[in-house]
């Protein structure tokens, strides 16, 4: 009889899945799974803290298009991921995170870190399952990977009990079903294109308004396609920046106000109305406005907002359906009066801009920090920018270039990802350059993810905008209770962990210290 441990067959059931990285924080009982990992070849990062964890197997999603893989131990290491978890579910990303458990036979007896670690996961993932029978588990883990990734893509969680992670198992009992064939992309129904289409070509105003769903179905290439070919302009939510550069003649990042509120026909995909979108509800967008929603959700077409008309299906096949019936029909001019608008708003606000990013005063003014960055960066730099303040002024002054290059907190508001979302873009991209802009408050989370850095070898670089607390100060707000975190020196934690690290406090002296960060490796 040819037995085989649990631990074993978990590792090689994440390895059959073509995982090469998986992020950990050690304890029982699920370090015996990750060291079978790791002698299988697959790279584990160790982490300080288990939220961390779960933020690099979301970051490790979001820059490589891959299901991301964390593990934690039981009770407690649950509960700090699950934070993690969390983000990864509102932002509708594949994390397939596995934890130990306590052993199943003492369950219900107070045994240590003893916790229905399913229950808890259940509201915030896709799918939770616990293996109850060792001979399962080759299953249940190509089970996860499976729902991580089908229709709209989300996080799941597996249960892997104590007793079950060590128990033997005769391979002849292992349930291993084949690896399903690739699904099929669902097309929208082509009534509902030819009636998209219908209203693009009327339209006086229109525009492509894209989300993450089109990262998700690999859609950028043809979504920059049928801008290119139909003329449209295109306005993206936060995470899928970088669809088309930014810098594109149908790009207008600084006018955006002004079109959602004109726009008299909207092509949104890959997006849901949240609160980032205002819930498609006016004033933000005009309440006459013909609204024509792609989603691979059914549930999401009218949610908070009626349709005109619905295309339920993948992003990538109703972005070429579009593609195939707008040829020739649909084209929005350079020199017609919607795009001169956009246009010129476009310019006016970026020039209102120009002062501050400019700025000399002391203490440094939060847009000249992002235009020293922007300058400084390389053009397919990846930048994660994490916390609130800096957030409002990174997102207006530095641009994007590429999909997939420019990651912030999300929809959850989950501040904190920063240096996780770092570790795990320099990992995944490990020739490029990753650029952290974050603030004190937010990179007090899990600053301690420098230490992961540097025990790894990773050369990001972190840039912090310290205002001294959350939020920013002024009139009527220093009294709110807890705002104030003092001028925390944070620069000297980094040199203790031996990274590069330096103090500014004169705008002209950023770029220099930016440079000597880059020179230092």
């Amino acid at each position: 009889m040819d037995e085989v441990r649990g631990y074993m067959l978990a590792a090689e059931a994440v390895k059959r899945e073509g995982v090469d990285t998986v992020f950990f924080l050690m304890g029982g009982p699920i370090t015996p799974v990750v060291k079978a990992c790791m002698e299988m070849g697959i790279r584990a990062v160790d982490v300080r803290h288990e939220q961390a964890a779960a933020m690099m197997a979301h970051g490790w999603s979001r820059v490589t298009g891959r299901p991301g893989v964390c593990f934690t131990c039981s009770g407690p290491g649950t509960t700090n991921a699950a934070t993690g978890i969390a983000n990864a579910f509102v932002d509708g990303a594949p994390v397939v995170y596995i934890g130990g458990s306590s052993p199943l036979v003492r369950a219900g007896t107070y045994a240590f870190q003893d916790i229905d670690q399913v229950a808890m996961l259940k509201p915030v993932t896709k799918w939770a399952e616990q293996v109850q029978e060792g001979g399962r588990i080759a299953e249940l883990v190509r089970t996860a990977f499976r729902k991580a990734v089908s229709g709209k893509p989300g996080p799941v969680y597996l249960d892997l009990p104590w007793d079950i992670i060590y128990s033997k198992v005769d391979r002849s009992r292992v349930e291993l079903p084949p690896f399903p064939e690739t699904a099929g992309r669902p097309q929208a129904d082509p009534v509902m294109v030819e009636s998209a289409v219908e209203i693009l070509k009327r339209a006086e105003r229109p525009l492509i308004v894209a989300g993450s769903g089109v990262l998700w179905s690999g859609a950028e290439d043809e979504l920059a396609r049928l801008v290119d070919e139909t003329g449209l302009p295109l306005f993206t939510t936060p995470l899928a920046r970088g669809i088309i550069p930014e810098d594109h003649k149908r790009s207008f990042i600084a006018a955006r106000s002004l079109a959602f509120s004109e726009a008299d026909a909207l092509l949104v995909v890959g997006t849901r109305f949240s609160f980032i979108m205002a819930f498609g509800q006016p004033p933000r967008f005009n309440a006459r406005a013909k609204i024509i929603r792609a989603d691979i959700d059914p549930e999401e077409i009218g949610h908070n907002r009626a349709v005109d008309v619905p295309l339920v299906g993948d992003a990538r096949q109703v972005i070429t359906q579009l593609l195939e019936e707008a040829a020739g029909a649909v084209h929005v001019e350079d020199d017609s009066p919607w795009i001169k608008t956009l246009r010129e708003k476009d310019a006016t606000n970026r020039e209102e801009l120009t002062p501050l990013l400019n700025s000399e005063k002391i203490p440094v003014h939060p847009l000249r920090l992002c235009k020293e960055i922007s300058d400084f960066m390389d053009h397919d730099a990846t930048l994660i920018v994490d916390g609130h303040e800096i957030l409002n002024y990174a997102r207006q002054s530095i641009p994007v270039y590429y999909p997939r290059h420019r990651l912030n907190p999300g929809a959850f508001g989950c501040i904190g990802v920063g240096l996780p979302f770092g570790v795990a873009a320099k990992l995944a991209r490990p020739d490029g350059q990753v650029v952290v802009l974050t603030g004190d408050g937010s990179f007090g989370l899990n600053g301690f993810e420098m230490d992961t850095a540097i025990r790894n070898n990773l050369p990001i670089m972190v840039v912090i905008s310290n205002n001294g607390g959350w939020t920013a100060g002024g009139e009527g707000r220093w009294d709110i209770p807890g705002r104030e975190l003092g001028f925390g020196r944070y620069e000297k934690m980094v040199e203790a962990f031996g990274g590069h690290a330096e103090y500014v406090t004169d705008p002209r002296e950023i770029r220099p210290a930016l440079e000597r960060a880059k020179a230092s490796g």
